[in-house]
């Protein structure tokens, strides 16, 4: 042995004597900051690569919300500390130690690289690649999905149970996609109904009292039942990318990419309008939970999951047209008491929710096009099916019309005169 130097022989008699050594790879495979190593028992490993040309490593799912650490940033705090930055709470952890500043600890190993091989010292075996799980019932392997898809995340979301971190990840998710960095829609299992914190009161609908926004607290009331609302479009809007992403067509055609840009889209308007009413109820001395609340809109979910059609005709042209007919009498509610914050947070909600309902007509009628229906007919007979009553006016007509919906998408379900 000769021919090798003296540390590298010490070094591999290290590894000799210690078991537990894992060669994960050539050094020139590992040119990216950071790299997801995946473990049969699902404890997954990132391994770090810094701008000194140093190797670390540790756990990859984010000790506090199980946040995906290989997705997050390397910051140097100077003094030769870095940190691994969690992407979804900002959650940051020291690459030597796997402590944090938030009081949490992240599990470390130790790397080294002999003869341009890196290897990290853990009992389980590492690959690059998601490791197949095995369906024991007939011994089929299963793929484990990816972990960085669109449905993926949107799954994530949905299974959020804190609203504030439902903005934060729809928002972020929203950017990634937007920017190219998520490529896959992907396939993922949708929960049957979103994450709720257990704090919540929940009622049925017909028992919230939202008041008329005569007094502070009934306009608290009013901002908080739509603060509710929309929290569960957050989720709708994820729902209907995860629950329709392998949908085909009649043609056998599947959804245009578009079509989940802009429910991204839709999902990343209803988590602003979710953060802009929770900060206005707190700038009135009030907060998200202090009132009930109800789950009204997800029956309409649950009652539409196996159409998408139906979908966006219930949720899209009936239930968020409906709600461009209430908001001229809202907005007055508002006004009359000299409420100008909440003034100017409706008329954002009111802007973004137009672009939402002519989203839904959209596709409604683009997939209405490809499989040659007739539109209105397949709008009318669903709404029928699916909606309990007649459309009830006043209508907000211009809002309606600038949305697409013009007056023979809805007056024909109107209650006909007695």
């Amino acid at each position: 042995m000769d021919h090798f130097g003296e540390d590298l022989v010490a070094a591999l008699r290290e590894i000799v004597k210690d078991g537990n050594w894992q060669c994960v790879g050539k050094k020139c495979d590992f040119d990216s900051p950071c790299t997801k190593l995946y473990s049969e028992d699902g404890e997954h490993i990132v391994l770090v690569h810094t701008e000194d040309d140093r190797f670390w490593a540790m756990d990859s799912s984010c000790p506090h919300e199980g946040g995906p650490l290989d997705l997050g940033d390397i910051e140097d705090l100077g003094d030769g500390k870095r940190v691994l930055v969690c992407p979804w709470h900002h959650f940051d952890f020291c690459l030597e130690t796997g402590a944090s500043s938030m009081g949490l600890q992240n599990q470390v190993y130790e790397v080294r690289v002999v003869q341009d091989m890196i290897y990290i010292n853990t009992q389980n075996e590492l690959c690059l690649s998601p490791i197949p799980e095995t369906d024991t019932s007939n011994g089929k392997a299963i793929p484990s999905p990816s972990e960085d898809t669109l449905c993926f995340w949107a799954t994530k979301i949905l299974c959020t149970p804190d609203p504030k971190e439902k903005v934060a990840m729809t928002l972020e998710v929203q950017e990634r996609w937007n920017s190219g960095e998520i490529t896959e829609v992907g396939q993922a299992t949708p929960p049957v109904q979103p994450s709720r914190k257990e704090n919540l009161t929940v009622l049925q609908p017909g028992k919230i009292k939202r008041g008329k926004g005569g007094t502070q607290a009934s306009r608290i009331a009013l901002l908080h039942s739509l603060a509710n609302i929309e929290q569960w479009a957050i989720d709708l809007s994820w729902d209907v990318i995860a629950r329709f992403s392998s949908v085909r067509l009649d043609t056998g055609e599947p959804l245009p990419r578009q079509f989940f840009s802009d429910f991204v889209k839709v999902a990343g308007d209803e988590a602003k309008h979710y953060h802009l009413l929770e900060t206005r109820i707190t700038e009135l001395d009030s907060f998200f939970g202090a009132l009930p609340v109800h789950n009204g809109l997800w029956q309409s979910a649950t009652d539409t999951s196996h159409d998408l059609l139906a979908r966006l005709a219930i949720v899209h042209m009936v239930h968020e047209a409906r709600g461009l007919d209430v908001h001229p009498q809202t907005l007055s509610r508002f006004a009359a008491q000299g409420d100008c914050s909440s003034v100017e947070v409706l008329e954002v909600i009111y802007r973004d929710e137009i672009t939402h309902v002519a989203a839904g007509l959209r596709w409604f009628t683009y997939i209405c096009s490809q499989e040659e229906r007739d539109c209105l007919s397949t709008f009318h007979d669903l709404v029928k099916q699916h909606f309990k009553g007649y459309l009830k006016p006043p209508f907000n007509t211009e809002g309606r019309k600038t949305a697409g919906m013009t007056e023979e998408w809805y007056v024909p379900l109107v209650k006909p005169p007695s």
